[in-house]
């Protein structure tokens, strides 16, 4: 299985916790695209994927094309996953006039980074308690701090993050204390034969002093004791780059998120 691949799978595995945590929620597989829809407002958590290879413009059109129609007849706001490697050089260069003929335009792009061990420390990190998010009130602050460091509004972060059969499932989250208060989070994910790392977020107030690393640290010792598993994925904002690095991870791949227009 190439890198891309293994991210991929992970990824995927993590859409569908999402929308398995709701009732509302679904997952539907359909020739060479996965359709997962979350059922909130909020057009990253209604997500569709690629799973093969586009050859042509036409056949991205035409997976972006049966998206479109599953999540208008909804009513719901969505968004295109693209990893580059499932589309040929020609192809990327078009994706742009693709996704906006249907929609949908680019948000962001992030890098794919896999490692297969974490290397240690280059430097004394601070210290943090943290705890498993399980509880309501666990649950209850890691979608609070969802919320401030994603932009996503608070009532949709609690219709995503509060269900407790979400932290049933292999999505497993963390809180990091600092003085008694949750100031930052981690979320693994074990699919695919790798850990995915996701949702690393600390409160403004206390960003820059290492909590985000002590914590990424702290989540992936959790998931090795548990899984076995030392190889580790993630897409990481262009900020977040050079933290990953020193942790030992490298790009492989490349993704591309377009989102419906208002």
């Amino acid at each position: 299985m190439a890198d891309f691949e293994i991210l991929e799978d992970n990824l995927r595995a993590t859409f569908r916790a999402y929308a398995q945590a709701k009732e509302s929620g679904e997952a539907r597989e359909m020739p060479g695209v996965l359709l997962v829809c979350a059922g909130v407002e909020f057009a990253m958590f209604n997500a569709a994927l690629l799973t093969a290879p586009a050859a042509n413009a036409n056949e991205l059109d035409r997976r972006v094309a049966m998206a479109a129609v599953h999540f208008h007849a909804r009513a719901l706001p969505w968004s295109f996953w693209i990893c580059e490697d499932w589309l040929t050089a020609h192809v990327r260069k078009q994706a742009d006039n693709v996704f906006w003929k249907r929609g949908l335009h680019l948000v962001v792009e992030l890098p794919g980074m896999l490692a297969q061990r974490v290397l240690p420390p280059a430097r004394p990190l601070p210290h943090l308690e943290c705890c498993r998010v399980g509880d309501d009130l666990t649950r209850s602050a890691f979608s609070y701090i969802m919320s401030i460091c994603f932009g996503i509004p608070l009532s949709i972060s609690r219709q995503i993050y509060l269900p407790e059969r979400l932290w049933r499932s292999h999505f497993t989250g963390y809180l990091g204390y600092v003085d008694g208060n949750p100031i930052s989070t981690t979320v693994t994910v074990v699919a695919g034969g790798t850990v995915g790392v996701y949702a690393v977020a600390t409160l403004p107030a206390h960003q820059r002093n290492g909590y985000a690393e002590a914590m990424v640290r702290h989540a992936l010792e959790q998931a090795r004791r548990s899984s076995g598993i030392d190889r580790t994925i993630l897409q990481s904002s262009p900020a977040a780059v050079s933290l990953y690095e020193r942790l030992g991870y490298r790009t492989v791949t490349r993704y591309a998120v377009y989102a419906s227009r208002p």
